[in-house]
């Protein structure tokens, strides 16, 4: 059984799954990364190659509509909760107070035994920031804002956000962000997908971690590469 305030993560290569709505329905969130598939498509041969492999391309109605189109799933009894679902409130809290960034971050997906990506729920004071601007190098981040409002600072520019926002940030953009809350605090889901090799840079301290090795280092002169030596 799952009710609000649940956190479910699903495993690459696990168990099939899927939801069923209880009879006053269901609102989810669902993120995902978006991994690039091996697959390749030979129309004229009409195969699909995946990896040293193939598959008949059976062409016909799409994978969606076949879905549609079957029979619909038996009842069964709920089973007792595995431990990839998590409640928020039985996440423990971690507090950080240190200058202008005053949050309580509960790291939801960790909690529930995420690996490849990260789902982390903030909550910002009233005019703090939840992180000093950063920005990475190959970590995609989805940040859907739940409650309160604030601002979204994107380098030089300012935008503001409030309760369904939903701000994306590529990787490899050098342009720096982060979130500073109004005046009666801000709420916020912040996706991520979990890259290696990732690095980020902190304008502010000139502080660069590199996660793959769980260092953290400062540069001591800012000297963008522009592609030539």
């Amino acid at each position: 059984m799952l009710a609000g305030g649940d956190c479910l993560v699903h495993l690459v290569d696990a168990e099939a799954h899927t939801l069923i709505a209880g009879p006053r329905g269901c609102s989810v969130l669902a993120f995902g990364q978006r991994a690039v598939s091996g697959s390749t498509h030979l129309p004229r041969a009409g195969v699909v190659r995946i990896g040293e492999t193939w598959v008949q391309d059976l062409g016909g109605p799409h994978p969606w509509e076949r879905e549609a189109a079957a029979a619909e799933l038996e009842p069964v009894e709920p089973e007792p909760r595995p431990a990839r679902i998590v409640n928020l409130e039985q996440v423990a809290e971690q507090h950080v107070a240190r200058g202008d960034i005053d949050r309580v971050r509960r790291d939801l997906g960790r909690a529930a035994g995420s690996v490849r990506t990260g789902l982390t729920h903030l909550t910002v004071a009233p005019g703090a920031l939840a992180a000093p601007p950063h920005c990475h190098s190959a970590e995609e981040e989805l940040f859907v804002i739940l409650a309160g409002e604030g601002t979204l600072t994107l380098g030089e520019s300012e935008h503001a956000v409030r309760a369904g926002s939903v701000v994306a940030r590529p990787p490899g953009t050098a342009v720096a962000h982060c979130f500073r809350a109004g005046s009666q605090g801000l709420t916020l889901l912040a996706y991520g997908t979990r890259e290696p090799s990732d690095v980020c840079f902190y304008p502010r301290s000139n502080k660069v971690g590199f996660r793959g090795i769980g260092l953290m280092a400062r540069v001591q002169a800012l000297d963008y590469w522009d592609g030539e030596e």
